[in-house]
């Protein structure tokens, strides 16, 4: 059963992340038009701060928040909101541990990947679309 609960924590959580992030996106483009992605822009911002702050204060101070809430408002709430709060917290425990190597491989790898990953679905979807 608790399994089941840490699954509908993330999933409500995510909802909610998910609506805030669709609100500040019409709010970006209703004050500042479509010139450049300032949302997405200060979602990933907002995002990584908030992530860290979290994550902070769950190693400093957390010790009675349970399992449901750190998913709640990490995995669920920040997840839906931006999925750049969790890879910027990975890079940044992997720099914190020393592996300097790594964490540049991972944020480079990352990014060129996803966007390789991208670009090949619109090619693919024009593809078979087109």
């Amino acid at each position: 059963m608790h399994h089941f609960l840490g699954y509908l924590f993330v999933f409500v959580g995510g909802g909610l992340g998910a609506m805030l992030r669709h609100g500040v996106n019409r709010l970006g483009m209703a004050w500042l038009g479509p010139s450049l992605p300032w949302s997405t822009l200060f979602v990933n911002v907002v995002g990584g701060l908030v992530m860290g702050l979290f994550a902070g204060w769950f190693a400093y101070r957390g010790e009675h928040a349970s399992q449901l809430v750190r998913l709640f408002l990490t995995t669920g709430l920040l997840g839906g909101f931006t999925t750049f709060s969790a890879f910027t917290l990975d890079a940044v425990l992997l720099w914190e541990r020393r592996q300097y190597m790594v964490a540049g491989g991972y944020v480079v790898g990352s990014v060129a990947l996803a966007i390789i990953g991208l670009s090949a679905g619109l090619a693919i979807t024009r593809t078979w679309l087109g």
